[in-house]
């Protein structure tokens, strides 16, 4: 279906008029945000739904410039002094969307991070709507809207905008100077948010930066995470014959590169998912007593998840999900070997090609990591290349590898629970959602490394999208009641002093 029309910005005064409720006083931010979304739920909705319409992948550069421009426009149309914030070494990179709102007399400084990019889509996957259309539909009696950068990462962006219309409606003064930068290569692991933020070192500098990103709870609590695990990728791919050879006429006498790498990886892994790879788990910074209560208090979610996700085991020994998150995995991404279904052939293939995906806690170096692996690989008799080998290198060695290191990567940050402004936004949340998770580590990855070391800060995160947003995958949602519970959650982040 096509995009719900746009509603215009409303100025404050005509939004008394339309809406007396909003008068009301309210004793909490979140209470004023709950007032303001209950009477403009359909309102918002379009608003939101205009957003998610625009293309926001790196394929479709004109459209991700696109966003940036909109929102700069929402920015400016609440108030705040914005602009786009570019990369001037690489000026065609998306830019940084920045906005900020000087209070007089603040003492303070919040920062509010989030992105406007998306993960590539395929327009075939998507069985609900195209990923640019926005939907409103039922999920498990849960009203969702369907569109690419629904939980990740619009909404969090929407749900700033919001938060601030509610406190200005409610008459309620923001009481510290906000900043907002929203990225917009996030999902590519943002090579340009540092370079970029350190150009811009005296508009980024904040008390703390609230990263907005990633999903709740499995139980649907809200979440407070204090880091986020660092992520770093190869590229394997191994050789067999110059070109596809006949599998009767050959099969037995030449190597298949496919059933190479299948042993190659099978050798990474245990039964159990514990990573065999020498060193791999060396040099992790342990958790202290804080953190490892949190966990011990946080929901246990594993049994409801495999029934959610159809699982009839899981890895990790026994360990649950929250537990294992605190430490460093590898995971194929995807692999690639000849053709499969009605394009396959009795074929020997000539390549086979792995991407591996490391993700990295605390302690753990993402150079050192990806070196672990380089040597593993050749540990099993591969000699490695790092481009595409010669034919005389084919002929001279045995095995041979080509591996890619990914260099857009980053470690992983924690921020210490027990620090003043941690315990500040707890509260805050608190105020807004009661029943908070806090969590040392997201299973997920943010660059908090590049924003701590420009804005010589430190990063916290408060997620709002549904656990099963389908993040990244076709069909990505947004439970809706998750947008009005986070509107309240950015309001009572806004209001802290």
């Amino acid at each position: 279906m096509p995009a719900p029309r746009l509603i215009p910005f409303l100025s404050l005064a005509v939004i008394l008029l339309a809406h007396p409720a909003t008068q009301l006083c309210a004793q909490t931010a979140a209470e004023a945000a709950h007032q303001y979304t209950a009477v403009r739920q359909q309102e918002l909705i379009h608003q939101f739904s205009d957003l998610l319409a625009i293309p926001n992948v790196a394929a479709d550069p004109a459209n991700l410039r696109r966003n940036a421009d909109t929102l700069v426009d929402m920015l400016k149309q609440r108030g705040a002094d914005a602009r786009l914030l570019i990369d001037t070494h690489s000026p065609n990179v998306p830019p940084v969307v920045y906005g900020e709102i000087k209070v007089p007399g603040a003492k303070h400084t919040i920062v509010f991070y989030a992105h406007y990019d998306g993960q590539p889509v395929t327009p075939s996957e998507w069985t609900v709507t195209p990923p640019f259309t926005p939907l409103l539909r039922k999920n498990d009696g849960d009203q969702r809207i369907y569109a690419r950068g629904a939980g990740d990462d619009k909404a969090a962006i929407f749900a700033q905008l919001a938060a601030l219309d509610a406190l200005r409606a409610a008459k309620i003064p923001l009481q510290s100077n906000i900043r907002f930068i929203w990225d917009g290569e996030e999902e590519a692991g943002s090579p340009h948010l540092e370079q970029i933020l350190m150009e811009n070192r005296n508009l980024i500098r904040g008390d703390v930066f609230l990263v907005c990103d990633g999903p709740v709870d499995q139980s649907g609590k809200q979440t407070v995470v204090f880091g986020a695990r660092g992520d770093t990728h190869l590229e394997i791919t191994l050789y067999g014959p110059s070109h596809g050879l006949h599998s009767g006429h050959y099969g037995n006498w030449a190597p298949n590169p496919a059933m190479m790498l299948a042993q190659l990886l099978a050798g990474m892994k245990d039964e159990s998912g514990h990573v065999l790879i020498p060193h791999f788990y060396d040099s992790i910074a342990p958790l202290s007593t804080l953190e490892k209560q949190a966990l011990a208090r946080a929901p246990v979610n594993d049994r409801m998840l495999m029934d959610s996700f159809s699982l009839g085991h899981v890895d990790g020994g026994g360990e649950h999900l929250l537990s294992l998150i605190n430490q460093p995995s590898l995971n194929i991404n995807g692999l690639s070997s000849a053709q499969t279904g009605a394009h396959a052939a009795n074929v020997i293939p000539p390549t086979a090609t792995a991407d591996l995906d490391l993700r990295l806690v605390v302690g753990i170096d993402w150079r050192e990591q990806q070196k672990r692996v380089v040597d593993y690989i050749r540990s099993r008799g591969y000699f490695i290349v790092d481009v595409e080998p010669t034919r005389e290198i084919l002929l001279a060695h045995p095995k041979v590898a080509r591996i890619v290191l990914d260099q857009a990567s980053y470690n992983a940050v924690r921020t210490s629970m027990d620090l003043p402004i941690a315990q500040q936004v707890i509260h805050a949340v608190e105020s807004a959602r009661r029943e908070v998770v806090l969590l040392p580590t997201m299973g997920g990855s943010v660059p908090l490394g590049a924003m701590e070391r420009a804005a010589q800060t430190r990063t916290i995160t408060v997620p709002i999208a549904n656990y099963d947003d389908n993040q990244h995958a076709a069909n990505e949602n947004l439970r809706l009641k998750n947008l009005w519970d986070g509107i309240e959650t950015m309001a009572a982040l806004l209001d802290m002093n």
